[in-house]
């Protein structure tokens, strides 16, 4: 089809170039014929006949006399051309004769020709006109239809993408697969009666990874991939979205086999009728217009509709139900061995240094999509060049993870020496608590020099990535964030505001721990969970499902769990108080200590709990 298109377009453009000498060519004959009408071939004087038998007698007349018809044409001595009306007159030649005027006779022209000549100026003129408005009208209304066109982006043929660029989800991989197969060979499927599913939808955060792996598709089966995202086909005018959705199936159609990809669904395949105001007829008509699409197209067509969302729970059940988004693909955040693969996919073209340990980068960004990882080795290249440096080295990953994870180093700050103690005894009391209790993540650096919002920062790094907790972890990582607060208090006698972030985790970790995980001794294993209001209209009008005494007795529980681990950080500080000084005035002296010099100030061997 690719083909064809090229084939019309050198005849698109002959016949432009046609229609251009063609405007000319009519312009130029309207011009002469009007100049000729309008007398700028020279103006001729009309004499009464007397007076041209006059002034051919004083020998005035100069040149040929022309007589055509009823018509005699010449020019006087003075240059003036004249014309007169020739009367039946015998004698008009022995007169031209007598006086030595030279003449000529011409045939009188043909009817036909009179009134081609008279006629088709003005279908010139005519025609001259209808170039000119019906074009601009052509023109005008080919840009109010071009205004509901769909424009899908088709990445460079050149640099497609395959599997080979994506780390990590094999999973979803082995899903996609089976729809590369199908593009390549349908017959395999349609052979035994099997159906391919006519949509993919991939559902996961933001960074994972999912329009990438749609064009890895795209670039595997070597197919055509039109990329839309979802904002595109909704406009202000009601009717677009709705004309754009038809467009971009009708070009699929042609281009097929053909992947679409609609990139952030959501914004077009809302749940209907579920705001407060009522519905968006836009929306609504818009996602109408999809969901006719998708079941009207057949299967064996090799269209195939992939879809990317990170809010599938907004989504209209029309739109995921079977026979349109068939198959839902979950692309979560990489665990540690994918996070290693993304890492040396992005090293792949850089100079790394041998000190560089991948397995410890991967270990130490639990949590990190793979677009974040993408920007850590981006901005460990972008430190290295900053100290001219020729390989990007262990130093540079370990100095741009921390920018990614906890902010820009803020060396501008100023604070005052009494600031900076307090901020080490906080930091040393997480870290000591930290290496005391059990099932807690290791310790791997603790720092005092601010970034982006903290004043100082513990930072743990999990040894392998984990998906379930206990209650006894919970417990102890409640109690690991109140040893700030609990140093703070114990060592000046005050409260300050740096504990700030640190209670709104430990609060947030006990309220789930009450409410969701059944993990209250007091309450019992009972769910007592509230959706907020994310998607307005629908969870906003759900009633609490607890009483007012069961919400005094959530209040008190969590309060209790809260004090409870400040009470227990208290006493771990107070029964090893001088390794809480040591560890402070460490920090105040070296600013950051990793986790080997952690043990050593603590007399701890390596993984050892006391």
């Amino acid at each position: 089809m690719a083909d064809e298109e090229k084939k019309k377009q050198p005849e698109r453009n002959n016949f432009s170039h046609f229609k251009g000498l063609l405007f000319w060519i009519i312009a130029g004959i309207i011009l002469i014929t009007l100049a000729r009408f309008s007398g700028l071939e020279g103006k001729k004087e009309e004499i009464i006949y007397s007076r041209f038998l006059s002034e051919v007698k004083q020998g005035n007349i100069s040149g040929t006399v022309i007589i055509k018809e009823d018509i005699i044409t010449g020019t006087l001595k003075d240059g003036k051309k004249f014309s007169t009306y020739k009367p039946d007159d015998p004698e008009l030649f022995n007169i031209l004769r007598e006086y030595n005027i030279d003449f000529k006779v011409e045939p009188s022209s043909n009817i036909w020709i009179n009134i081609l000549v008279s006629t088709v100026p003005i279908i010139l003129v005519f025609l001259l006109i209808w170039f000119f408005v019906f074009r601009h009208m052509a023109s005008e209304s080919s840009r109010v239809m071009a205004f509901t066109k769909s424009r899908p982006i088709m990445p460079d043929k050149k640099n497609r993408v395959t599997f080979n660029d994506v780390a990590g989800c094999k999973e979803a991989k082995e899903e996609l697969r089976e729809v590369i197969e199908f593009l390549k060979d349908p017959k395999k499927f349609q052979r035994l009666g099997g159906k391919i599913p006519k949509g993919i939808l991939l559902i996961g955060p933001p960074g994972t990874g999912k329009t990438l792996l749609a064009k890895a598709v795209a670039g595997e089966a070597g197919t055509p991939f039109l990329s839309m995202s979802g904002s595109d086909f909704v406009e202000m005018f009601v009717g677009v979205g709705a004309s754009r959705v038809r467009d971009l199936f009708r070009q699929a159609m042609r281009l097929s086999p053909c992947i679409i990809f609609i990139d952030e669904l959501d914004a077009v395949g809302r749940q209907r009728f579920a705001g407060l105001g009522g519905g968006h007829d836009e929306r609504e008509q818009t996602l109408n217009q999809l969901l006719v699409q998708m079941d009207g197209f057949p299967t064996e067509s090799g269209v195939i509709v992939m879809a990317a969302t990170n809010r599938p729970d907004v989504l209209d059940p029309a739109l995921t139900r079977p026979g349109r988004f068939d198959r839902t693909i979950v692309i979560d955040f990489p665990d540690i061995q994918a996070r290693e693969e993304i890492l040396k996919v992005h090293m792949r073209n850089k100079p790394i240094d041998e000190s560089v340990d991948v397995k410890v980068l991967a270990r130490a960004t639990a949590g990190l999509s793979g677009a974040n990882l993408e920007n850590l080795v981006n901005e460990a290249a972008l430190l290295a060049a900053r100290k001219n440096k020729n390989k990007i080295e262990m130093a540079d990953f370990e100095e741009a993870k921390d920018k990614v994870l906890m902010g820009v180093e803020r060396k501008s700050l100023v604070i005052s020496d009494r600031e900076k103690k307090i901020i080490a005894y906080h930091e040393a009391g997480h870290t000591l608590i930290q290496k005391q209790l059990p099932e807690v993540y290791p310790v791997h650096k603790v720092t005092i020099i601010p970034r982006g919002q903290a004043l100082g920062i513990t930072h743990i790094l999990p040894e392998e990535d984990r998906f379930i907790e206990s209650n006894v972890y919970y417990k102890n990582s409640i109690c690991a964030l109140m040893g700030g607060r609990s140093a703070e208090k114990m060592v000046f006698g005050k409260i300050f505001t740096g504990g700030e972030h640190d209670l709104k985790i430990a609060t947030e970790i006990a309220r789930r721990m009450v409410c969701e995980w059944g993990m209250s001794e007091n309450l019992g294993p009972v769910s007592y969970h509230h959706n907020e209001a994310v998607f307005l209209g629908r969870d906003i009008v759900r009633q609490r499902e607890y009483s007012e005494d069961t919400s005094r007795d959530i209040d008190n529980e969590i309060r209790r769990i809260l004090e409870e681990a400040e009470n227990r950080a208290t006493d771990i500080l107070k029964s090893q108080r001088d390794k809480l000084e040591q560890l402070a005035e460490a920090l105040l002296q070296k600013e950051t200590l990793n986790s080997d010099e952690i043990d050593e100030i603590l007399q701890l061997e390596r993984g050892e709990k006391e």
